[in-house]
């Protein structure tokens, strides 16, 4: 442990399980205290084991991101646990396919819901603070994805999600620079984590395949040959969070085993 983050507090939200709380471990493992957020009422099994370990340095809220009313919220209760924050890890994020004619309204509204409308309106709340209580060294790190740097047949308002979870990140890093905020994002490839069951069970269905068989022709495909962990993420994200990056704003770094070359 080197102790870069040590004395932050770090809000991450879709912390239930998965890549939001492999980077909550590894910012405590960094010294950080860390606010943990899901849509659950009680936290899940997984986040009450690491608050057992780290009781003085986790606390669980349990927050819907898509209500402005549940985020003013989330936002009280993290700064009653931890004080001023100095990084948020915007995570939250739903999934979906579907062929583009088939495409519905109700998916539409969904994944812009959690993944545009949750992000902007989570990320700007913190800004806010950050602004107000000149937070020394904040960041933001926006979970984009691969899907937003190209568009998929199936995964048309998914990737249209993520690419302007890019977009706000750029615009975002430009408005809080003269506050000496820095904004950036991470947009992971396939990463392998109770998600991607699930994804890969969408996949199945629409394409006529196996169960499984998505994920391990996507694994094989990653030119470094396999899918990643949530543990390579929480890497870029500590590094993102941390006096290392300082001069790095306005970026979105591909955490995808050379899928995408930006």
């Amino acid at each position: 442990m080197s102790e870069r983050l040590k004395n932050r507090h770090v809000l991450l939200t879709g912390a239930g399980g998965g890549i939001g709380l492999a980077v909550a471990e590894a910012c405590i493992a960094e010294g950080a205290r860390c606010s943990v957020v899901d849509r659950a009422v009680a936290a899940p099994e997984a986040v009450r084991a690491l608050q057992q370990q780290h009781p003085d340095k986790l606390a669980y809220i349990a927050a819907d991101v898509t209500d402005t009313q549940a985020i003013a919220h989330m936002l009280a209760e993290a700064k009653v646990a931890f004080g001023p924050i100095h990084t948020l890890f915007n995570n939250a994020a739903v999934f979906d396919l579907a062929p583009l004619l088939d495409s519905d309204e109700a998916s539409f509204d969904r994944l812009f819901a959690v993944n545009v409308k949750g992000m902007f309106f989570v990320m700007q709340a913190v800004l806010r603070h950050m602004v107000e209580a000149g937070t020394q060294g904040a960041s933001v790190i926006n979970m984009a994805s691969q899907a937003g740097r190209r568009g998929e047949a199936l995964v048309s308002h998914y990737c249209a999600t993520k690419a302007a979870v890019i977009s706000y990140t750029q615009s975002a890093a430009l408005a809080m620079a003269p506050h000496g905020i820095r904004v950036n994002g991470i947009a992971p490839g396939v990463v392998d984590t109770p998600m991607w069951d699930h994804v890969d069970s969408l996949f199945a269905k629409a394409e006529g395949l196996p169960p499984g068989e998505k994920k391990r022709r996507v694994g094989l495909e990653v030119p470094l040959g396999r899918m990643g962990v949530p543990a390579d993420v929480a890497g870029a994200a500590v590094f993102l969070a941390s006096d290392e990056a300082r001069y790095i704003t306005a970026q979105t770094l591909n955490v995808d085993g050379g899928n995408v070359m930006s």
